[in-house]
């Protein structure tokens, strides 16, 4: 049988040594939220938290329960427009990335 890793893993793995494919993530992940994609953003946006800082540290930064973001990421969860955009804000800080938004037609 051959040995595989799991999705998780292979998604921190890439995280870790790709600053690119952290930022791509994230920008996925925020960019599932505006064509009102949330169940796609959520899942995004927590594969990309469990590949970088993790929910225990963003709860710190936050000040929010790490349960109670863990459980505003799932499937059936829902975020307040409050508490997303203090996690959007804090990842893009530890990032160092800024996301913007820009019209098109």
């Amino acid at each position: 049988m051959a040995l595989t890793r799991s999705f998780k893993d292979t998604v921190k793995a890439s995280a870790e040594r790709d600053p690119a494919f952290r930022a791509a993530l994230l920008t996925e992940a925020v960019g599932q939220f505006l064509p009102v994609d949330l169940e796609t953003g959520k899942a995004v946006l927590r594969n990309y938290i469990n590949a970088t800082s993790g929910f225990e540290r963003l709860a710190e930064e936050t000040g929010s329960l790490s349960k109670s973001l863990i459980r505003m990421l799932i499937t059936t969860g829902h975020p307040t427009a409050s508490t997303l955009f203090s996690v959007l804000s804090t990842v893009q800080r530890a990032a160092g990335a800024h996301l913007a938004v820009a019209a098109s037609r």
